[in-house]
């Protein structure tokens, strides 16, 4: 390739690396051409516009003050100093640089850079131009070194306690930098978006690893500090997920003003947590670090972690929380492992993986008695089962039950274990006032926690307390923002107050955000037969994957049609197949003013426990039974308050 100037090239050559200026795409090249043995290296905005400014000046020196000009132009507020260093050490880590035996790039103390490889200005290629794409719709993805499977490493938990502390440290400064000089009132938040860990081990089967990391930093950082940090929650940032996202466009989706990436890399029984933080409207690096963690050190790392939060952190927390982080958390390594496995397979939401999910629960109760998180996932998943019938119900709610027990007696301030044990006294015992203190005291102990938030807004739905239930939806969907649970749940409530215009628009906006959210287009399908548009119902019954929801929806459409039918097949079909889900087949036969089949099913419900029966006081589809006296008599049975 011929030699070109700078201002007509837009690649250039400098050892094994080629950059485009144009894209700020970055390749290393080794011998190969970088049409064709190229390597994309990750180089965010700010290390780009250095390093492309550096390259233009090859063998010259570029000062700090240049590079602040370039990169903050005008008044924006930010910590030059410290950020410059971030930048540049996150650009000689793409290049696998060294500061005291540079390669690439040379410092010139205090005073500033400059690029001491020489460069080649090469030609426009197109073929080179679409084997780079453009950084705008790619970020490339390091890959890790490869490692065969094996067991559970006692890095596991230092790696989860390494990353809050990232966070906890990175969050203080910048709160402390952020409005030390400002007027800003102290009561708005920060909102920050922890993006997935990414899984650079090389082995796919860390991928529960990377998600359960991704979800206990979360959980700690939100149970931390709430009234001054906002964290979107697990299920928003989860799609972005193997995305390639501009950082622009999450901070748009999520509006948020923070993100931190995250990876982990693995080598023998070492673990590598980097992590970076990043100021979404610039694109700012404000920090960045390794951390690098033998197992044989794994009592210490705990010790030294809540040494370091006591000595960086500057938020204003309380005595009880720096008690909190001054105390070691012992857990053991191989119970946090399978804790993590059960998580994995759980969220997955099959009735195969849930089977795995408690396999993986129970051993990390095996391994760690005292671990109450692994007694709440225990809890889930025999309530689950019992509720299925894939064990028999009495059996899998007293296991749930002894479980949960277990958690609180092992932890009385874990939110996840109060807001089981409010499912179960509301699903099984009926036990309305214990419920709602379950899940008033999780939303005390955790207020930025999304799930404890919905299932309080379900249980004020569930009585009848729609403004409260509302502004609770409310707060879940800003937690989680991207998650098709919390919007579809507005729309219930919205629905059980008919307000069906906005829940039939809550539940379409769940709808684009996941096909799959329970119980997704039979909300929807029964908002257009209240509202008399039992036609466009038909539609959202095609979308419906569980059959028992698509038999009992489209008994109720084909009856509003007038295809009486058409309604008794489907429900015939309901019956037969699906005789299980009772308080299903109770909701049709309301709805076909049968009121004495629809009372027999009901019976059946309060026997069985089902969980509908929750929604007996506010279900729209029971309106034909609210006058029969034998409707009172059951709320009496099932304990709502009157």
């Amino acid at each position: 390739m011929s030699e070109q100037s700078p201002k007509l090239a837009e690649r250039v050559r400098f050892g094994t690396f080629e950059l485009n200026v144009r894209t700020g795409e970055l390749v290393s090249i080794g011998t190969e051409p970088a049409e064709h043995g190229s390597t994309k290296v990750l180089l965010r905005e700010q290390p780009f516009r250095i390093l492309k400014i550096l390259v233009e000046r090859q063998g010259q020196m570029v000062t700090r003050q240049e590079i602040r000009q370039i990169l903050w132009p005008n008044n924006t507020f930010v910590d030059y100093e410290r950020s410059i260093n971030v930048a540049m050490a996150i650009l000689r880590k793409a290049l696998a640089d060294d500061a005291d035996h540079p390669k690439y790039i040379e410092t010139l103390a205090r005073r500033g850079y400059r690029l001491i490889a020489p460069v080649e200005w090469q030609q426009n290629s197109t073929a080179s131009q679409d084997t780079l794409g453009s950084l705008a719709d790619t970020l490339p993805r390091i890959e890790g070194p490869m490692r065969e499977p094996g067991a559970p490493k006692h890095w596991a938990k230092a790696a989860v306690v390494a990353a809050c502390v990232v966070i906890l440290v990175v969050a203080g400064y910048v709160t402390w930098r952020q409005f030390r000089a400002t007027a800003r009132v102290r009561s708005e938040k920060i909102m920050l978006a922890v993006l997935p860990f990414e899984n650079l081990t090389g082995d796919p089967n860390k991928d529960y690893l990377a998600d359960g990391l991704t979800e206990e930093t979360i959980s700690e950082l939100g149970r931390l500090m709430p009234e001054q940090l906002g964290v979107i929650a697990r299920t928003s940032v989860m799609g972005y997920k193997h995305q390639d996202t501009r950082l622009d466009q999450i901070g748009r989706d999520l509006s948020v003003q923070y993100v931190l990436e995250n990876s982990l890399r693995e080598s023998g029984n070492h673990i590598r947590l980097t992590s970076q933080l990043i100021q979404v409207k610039d694109q700012t690096h404000l920090w960045s670090s390794d951390y690098d963690y033998p197992a044989k050190d794994i009592l210490t790392i705990e010790d030294d972690v809540a040494k370091a939060v006591a000595r960086e952190i500057r938020l204003r927390l309380t005595s009880q929380q720096q008690a909190e982080l001054a105390e070691p958390q012992r857990v053991n390594p191989y119970a946090f492992d399978a804790y993590l496995r059960g998580y994995y397979f759980f969220e997955r939401n099959t009735d195969k993986d849930t089977e795995m999910a408690g396999k993986y629960y129970e051993r990390a109760t095996q391994l760690d008695p005292s671990y109450a998180l692994a007694w709440v996932g225990l809890s889930r998943v025999r309530k689950w089962q019992g509720m299925q019938g894939l064990i028999p119900s009495e059996e899998g709610y007293r296991l749930a039950r002894e479980a949960v027990q277990r958690a609180l007696a092992l932890n009385p301030n874990l939110a996840a274990a109060h807001t089981q044990m409010g499912r179960i006294q509301q699903q099984v015992d009926f036990d309305w006032p214990g419920a709602d203190a379950s899940y008033q005291w999780a939303v005390e102990l955790e207020p930025g926690n999304p799930e404890a938030v919905g299932a309080a807004a379900s249980s004020a739905a569930a009585l009848g307390r729609f403004d409260e239930a509302l502004r609770l939806n409310r707060r879940a969907v800003d937690l989680d923002p991207l998650n098709a649970g919390s919007w579809e749940r507005r729309g219930e409530t919205e629905f059980f107050m008919g307000q069906l215009n906005q829940a039939a628009a809550d539940c379409k906006k769940a709808l684009e955000l996941s096909p799959d959210v329970f119980p997704g287009p039979v909300t929807l399908g029964r908002i257009y037969v209240l509202q008399g548009r039992p036609q466009d119902a038909l539609p959202e019954i095609e979308r419906v994957r569980d059959e028992s929801q698509r038999a009992s929806l489209s008994a109720i459409a084909y009856y509003a049609l007038g295809r009486k039918q058409e309604s008794d097949d489907a429900l015939s079909d309901l019956i037969t197949k699906h005789q299980q889900n009772t308080y299903r087949i109770a909701e049709v036969y309301a709805f076909r003013n049968q009121s004495d089949e629809a009372f027999e099913w009901l019976d059946r419900a309060y026997v069985q426990r089902n969980a509908g029966l929750i929604l007996t006081k506010v279900d729209p589809l029971l309106k034909s039974l609210r006058r029969d006296p034998r409707y009172a008599a059951l709320l009496k049975k099932l304990n709502f308050p009157t």
